[in-house]
């Protein structure tokens, strides 16, 4: 089965039901279906191939979600990009993945000139909303997306099948070690597989209605619409959770049964006032990237009686790896659960030897939703694919600490490496401190995660400057702001005269961080604008 089958299937089997509502407007499974094989048709006619890995940088909207499904009907590869990446990134995957082209917009492509110039695979660029003026520096075909959407001339039935289910479907890009992002290879197999997982365990039906304010460059709002798609279902997407009553009128205006939240969202929540509504129609509320603190888990049960509360644990490598069953969380709140079904979890040592009960390990991932590799990264893929118990398979080892206990249940201790999880995304300290080294006065920077109850982790940026220069902490943030994702850029910043350093000349990290997390912090601005 290929993953454009979800939407194919929904529009068979219910055509005039509403797959879709966005901006107060609603869209049919049998419309979104055509709108989507005109766009594969017209991707197609320009040249894409099977294979071809073809980017959509647009903020959540009906053009990014046709765009995903086209995608796949065409026979490519689609990565949905953090609309809020700033042009050095976006030029840097583009070039990494080889992208053909480039689905956008007319307001993004204007600040995308370079990168879209430098793109050396780069063949087309559709744009919504219209297209500008042409550039005769710009060697790239431009196509009018909205025209195309709109164009009854276009074949409203898809294109015959290329794929398998072991073909690639997606690119995530998540931070690496490197500071560098790294493509996470997922086939049709991981992505129909871990769907299947999930939408088993959530009990998910055709009558369920999602509510999603999460990004579709983020797995977790990305699997919001396939997860829906799959079963028939609704999605009432949103772009964000920056105004909560409107979301809270649409609980109930859309009679809403399906609320996937991450910790910041239950902190906004938990500051209403909500008396004065029952979300009679609401079934459940999920919580992934990090975990729900004891005390938000407490408050809404109490908020929301008669919701069933999911926790779980998962990593963008293997989408899901664990959900803690509702009847289980007033009982062991501080686990992330057991693992899905059709998935293996067991924990190791530090030579790869299984740990029993109750002992801390590395946390293992056996199962048909684990990634095929890194993209053009075999050194990195080696380092977390490893051989598994039969013979020739691999399995994913998630450089995650864990312990489990008698019945299964996993309670997550830390990480082993030093990638900060924040807000449900992974940041690279070295790609924040490289743009902190290039601040005019900076003359050594280090990045560390602080605890934060909501965001799971905060960044913490710890600065000295060059003699002589004086900086505030509100002038690091601006800078930050500037060059990095909002999800990058610290929340607090500290001033220090000399770091403590190791026998090689490296800035001490462990020693850092356990001078800096004991001490106070006060945050500089929110982080809650955007999850």
């Amino acid at each position: 089965m290929q993953v454009e089958s979800f939407l194919e299937h929904s529009a068979t089997k219910f055509p005039q039901k509403i797959a879709l509502v966005f901006n107060r407007k609603r869209f049919t499974y049998a419309e979104l279906e055509t709108k989507a094989n005109r766009l594969a048709c017209s991707l197609i006619a320009g040249g894409i191939l099977r294979g071809d890995r073809v980017a959509i940088y647009l903020e959540n909207s009906v053009e990014a979600v046709v765009s995903i499904f086209a995608i796949l009907k065409a026979g490519a590869v689609f990565l949905v990009m953090n609309p809020t990446a700033k042009p050095n990134k976006v030029s840097y995957i583009l070039n990494n993945c080889r992208a053909a082209a480039l689905i956008t917009d007319r307001a993004k492509l204007g600040t995308l000139s370079a990168a879209v110039a430098a793109a050396t695979h780069l063949q087309s660029v559709w744009v919504a909303g219209g297209l500008p003026p042409a550039e005769s520096a710009s060697s790239k075909c431009r196509i009018d997306l909205t025209t195309v959407l709109e164009n009854a001339e276009l074949s409203p039935v898809p294109p015959i099948k290329k794929c398998i289910d072991i073909d690639l479907a997606a690119l995530i890009y998540t931070s690496g070690s490197t500071g560098r992002p790294k493509g996470v290879m997922l086939t049709h197999l991981n992505i129909v597989s871990a769907a299947n997982s999930i939408s088993t365990y959530l009990e998910n039906e055709p009558n369920d209605v999602i509510l999603s304010v999460l990004p579709l460059s983020f797995d977790y709002g990305l699997y919001q619409v396939l997860m829906a798609f799959k079963i028939g279902g609704t999605v009432v997407l949103e772009r964000s959770f920056a105004y909560p009553y409107r979301i809270i009128e649409l609980l109930n205006e859309e009679h809403v049964t399906a609320f996937p939240i991450v910790p910041t969202i239950s902190a906004v929540l938990l500051q209403l006032d909500l008396s004065a509504h029952r979300f009679p129609a609401l079934r459940y509320i999920t919580n992934t990237a990090a975990a729900l603190p004891i005390g938000h888990i407490r408050r809404l049960r109490n908020l929301f009686p008669n919701v069933k509360i999911f926790s779980m644990y998962g990593l963008t490598e293997c989408k899901r790896v664990s959900y803690l069953p509702p009847d289980q969380i007033d009982i062991r709140p501080t686990s992330v659960g057991r693992a899905m079904p059709n998935e293996e979890v067991y924990i190791v040592d530090e030579i790869g030897q299984r740990v029993a009960f109750g002992i801390v390990g590395e946390l293992v991932v056996r199962g048909s939703n684990v990634m095929k590799g890194y993209w053009d990264s075999q050194e990195e893929t080696d380092k977390v694919l490893k051989p598994g118990p039969l013979p020739g398979e691999k399995v994913l080892h998630t450089g995650d600490l864990f312990r489990m206990d008698e019945e299964g249940y996993l309670y997550f201790i830390g990480r082993q490496d030093d990638i900060i999880k924040t807000r449900g995304e992974k940041v690279s300290p070295r790609e924040v401190e490289d743009v902190l080294h290039a601040m005019p006065g900076v003359a050594e920077a280090a990045i560390i995660g602080v605890p934060d109850e909501v965001l799971g982790a905060a960044i913490k940026a710890v600065i000295r400057l060059q003699v002589g220069v004086h900086r505030t902490a509100e002038q690091v943030i601006h800078w930050c702001s500037l060059n990095l994702e909002n999800f990058m850029v610290p929340k607090f910043v500290d001033f220090q005269g000399e770091f403590p350093k190791i026998a090689n000349g490296k800035i001490d990290k462990r020693e850092l961080a356990l001078a800096h997390v004991s001490a106070p912090l006060v945050p500089l601005r929110s982080n809650d604008d955007e999850c």
